[in-house]
């Protein structure tokens, strides 16, 4: 099966090479491209200095549009599974393929590698790990599902999935949204255990200030995507 890891990046320039060594080295046999957010820094000098496959985005979209960006890509080049991967380097390219495995597998349309499975690695500030408990708690209540990991941007989707998410995926923060849509949707969520590292370079663009819109945000679209439930449109409709 053709797989593709999508890499939102923004401003990525101390990561990035790091990454895609990486990348390259434990996923020769997968096609990757990044999705250059209209970085203000380096980044861009830096894909086209080393070869990089990369779109480069005229203005900034964010993180939901540059991923839209790579689903788009997919669907266009006729992927079979897309890999969604953050350039910041907390990501391990060793674990793609066993999301990868699990959606090839027809066990799941979208596989999550979750942190707080086996609880190793990065576990993220006390703050996110309150919110991530938060929003799991309230996924359950809307929509009937346990995902540990609600704000894992480490992911595999099939097919289906990608069609789905090049027409419909959601702007600011997406992760959580994203699940829901797809569970709401009747497409197969599940999770398995990674481990993850912190950022070792760069700034997360989630600051104190950004966390309490984020909550307020996400919040309500899982409320609203649990008022809609079984509504959205199946299959990539």
């Amino acid at each position: 099966m053709r797989v593709l890891i999508i890499v939102p990046a923004y401003n990525e320039e101390d990561n990035i090479v790091r990454f895609i060594t990486k990348l390259k080295e434990q996923c020769p046999d997968y096609d990757y491209v990044v999705i250059n957010d209209c970085s203000k820094d380096h980044t861009k000098d830096i894909l086209i200095e080393n070869g990089y496959n990369f779109i480069d985005l005229p203005v900034n979209l964010g993180i939901g549009g540059g991923v839209q960006t790579g689903y788009l890509y997919a669907v266009r080049n006729g992927y079979d599974i897309a890999v969604q991967m953050d350039g910041d380097g907390q990501h391990d390219p060793a674990y793609a393929r066993a999301l990868v495995d699990k959606v090839a597998s027809g066990e799941a349309d979208m596989c999550i590698g979750s942190r707080f499975i086996s609880n190793e690695g990065f576990q993220t500030s006390s703050l996110r790990r309150f919110g991530i408990r938060f929003l799991k708690r309230l996924i359950y209540i809307c929509c009937g599902v346990i995902v540990n990991d609600n704000t894992s941007g480490f992911r595999a989707t099939n097919k289906a999935l990608n069609e789905f998410y090049s027409k419909n995926y959601a702007q600011d923060y997406p992760e959580p949204e994203a699940i829901i849509a797809a569970v709401n949707g009747g497409y197969k969520v599940m999770e398995i255990p990674v481990k993850m590292r912190e950022r070792t370079g760069g700034v997360s663009s989630i600051n104190p200030i950004k966390s309490v819109y984020y909550m307020i945000k996400v919040s309500l679209a899982i409320i609203m995507h649990g008022l809609f439930k079984g509504k959205e449109k199946p299959n990539g409709a």
